[in-house]
């Protein structure tokens, strides 16, 4: 099998590094990738957003399948593109990947298919921004109604603080959207998802805000960890029946059922869990811990989804232990990052028994020197028998790696470790 991994961040690296360990991978291509990712397979450049262009380069390496990492390339319509070529991908269509790029689509699918989630309002008009805000509290949580890269969230106590978010949307020319505030820790669960077949990975907990004990601003992941101690196998199986399979449904039942990966973000509070968001890909971090304990062929699973065959393949396996990605961010990160600084000690970013250092917004200059190109720079993952070697593994790879001014957090599963979460 000769696959194509469209996309350039530390997901893709994962994903590239997992379908090299499947024997039926003969070919890898990578687009438009990224410096660590030449490592591994062949990169070419593409415009991810470009359908003809993704459809051109996949048509000249004889690809067999594609595989499309990041949102924006599907919310465009580029998995379709690819089909209509005669090529399998693994991807959603763009009117399934609508799960994750209108909020106001997914909410109405969760509607029609009984699954637990905020209660929400949108607001498109500054004028009725105010008395919107007045519904909510007194812990706001305001979203941008499209895509955001993880960053167009505002969950805040201070109603200010709420209404700035609000209006800086709308003057965007964005619609927003109010969600009542959904307590409990929060979980991410992946699904394979082939039409109304579902088969769940491994779950694990993203840490979104940029500092430790989870202080300032939303980010796009700084870190993850799987899998969870504290989360019953009962509560994945409840997940999966009464919340993934009956959204495949409805999504089959609107004439655009999913293929590809389902990512449910969810709270798991006192009443059980509750959606808080949809993803129509693999979620970064989380993706880089989830598939690093992966044992089952990458590819096989992929490609069965793409073909419509998921329900044939036997179920994923996975190593004992744990893994913990920690990202490395540049630079004013979440804001305008600094970029072009020497990075060392990064290694080639090969997996080995206990740890890995993923590239993300990474470049190589004519000279072969590594340098800064991007907010999340690196993704170090280290894997364990437990969480808090996994923890010590991630962490003593992480005082090798050199770049200025970088910064990361220090407890990504601190909480867990000490059994300070519960549900």
């Amino acid at each position: 099998m000769r696959v194509l991994v469209i996309g350039s961040g530390a997901r893709e690296h994962a994903l590239v590094l997992a379908l090299r360990r499947d024997p039926a991978v003969t070919a890898l291509f990578a687009a438009p990738g990224n410096a660590g990712i030449t490592q591994h397979a062949q990169v070419r450049a593409v415009d991810p957003c470009s359908a003809e262009a993704v459809v051109a380069l996949a048509t000249e390496l004889d690809a067999d399948l594609v595989v499309i990492g990041p949102e924006v390339p599907l919310v465009l319509g580029v998995a379709d593109a690819v089909r209509a070529a005669g090529i399998a991908c693994f991807g959603p269509s763009a009117a399934a990947a609508r799960i994750e790029g209108s909020k106001a689509f997914a909410k109405d699918v969760m509607t029609a298919a009984g699954v637990r989630t905020a209660h929400s309002e949108i607001v498109d008009n500054p004028a009725e921004l105010d008395a919107a805000l007045d519904r909510f509290g007194p812990t706001w949580v305001v979203k941008d109604d499209g895509l955001a890269a993880g960053k167009g969230v505002v969950v805040t106590a201070d109603r200010h603080a709420a209404r700035d978010h609000g209006a800086e949307l709308l003057e965007q020319g964005h619609p927003v959207l109010l969600e009542s505030f959904l307590d409990g820790p929060e979980v991410s669960l992946f699904c394979l998802v082939d039409g109304e077949t579902v088969v769940p990975l491994l779950p694990a907990q993203d840490h979104k805000r940029v500092g430790d004990g989870d202080t300032g601003p939303n980010t796009g992941g700084m870190g993850a960890y799987t899998p969870l101690p504290w989360l019953p196998e009962e509560t994945v199986a409840a997940i999966v029946s009464d919340v993934v399979r009956p959204v495949a449904a409805e999504l089959v039942r609107r004439g655009c059922g999913f293929s590809g990966l389902l990512y449910a973000g969810l709270a798991i509070g006192a009443d059980g869990p509750a959606v808080v968001e949809f993803n129509c890909r693999f979620g970064d971090p989380e993706t880089q811990a989830v598939l690093a304990l992966l044992e089952s062929p990458l590819g096989e699973l992929l490609n069965a989804t793409a073909t419509g065959t998921l329900a044939e393949v036997a179920a994923p396996r996975w190593q004992a232990g744990s893994a913990v990605t920690v990202v490395i961010a540049a630079e004013n990160y979440p804001g305008r990052p600094r970029v072009g600084d020497v990075i060392t000690g990064a290694g080639e970013g090969t997996i080995d028994e206990s740890s890995a250092v993923l590239h993300a917004g990474t470049a190589l200059r004519e000279d072969g020197t590594l340098i800064s190109a991007g907010g999340r720079v690196l993704s170090v993952v280290g894997i364990g028998a437990d969480l808090a070697e996994a923890r010590a593994h991630a962490y003593d790879r992480i005082a090798s790696i050199k770049l200025p001014g970088s910064h990361f957090r220090t407890d990504i599963g601190l909480a867990a470790v000490e059994d300070r979460i519960s549900v």
